[in-house]
């Protein structure tokens, strides 16, 4: 799944500067993650660093957008090109023991 931000953001602006993939930027009203560029942070991180961050538990699974591991794995490569990125329990959830 894609990570989405809810209504419930307040605009706090902590979770832009989290994501590898600069997916998240500021909208109307909240901020936003454009689903063809998150990769739920998989081949970087173990979590989904947004939600990490996030005071008020806005960025959540996108329930309209469900992926796997192999599809947010090949989107990140085709995001960031040349780039060795590592999969392994530290960089997916998937792979959480």
């Amino acid at each position: 799944m894609s990570t989405m931000i809810t209504q419930e953001c307040i605009n706090c602006g902590v979770c832009e500067p989290e994501c590898p993939n600069d997916a998240i930027s500021e909208g109307a009203e909240t901020f936003q993650i454009d689903p063809d560029l998150c990769t739920e942070c998989v081949g970087f991180h173990e979590s989904e660093q947004c939600a990490a961050v996030c005071p008020v538990d806005c960025c959540v699974p996108d329930p309209n957008r469900r992926e796997d591991e192999a599809v947010l794995y090949e989107r990140a490569q085709r995001i960031h090109p040349g780039r060795e990125l590592e999969l392994s329990a530290q960089t997916s959830r998937f792979r959480a023991a």
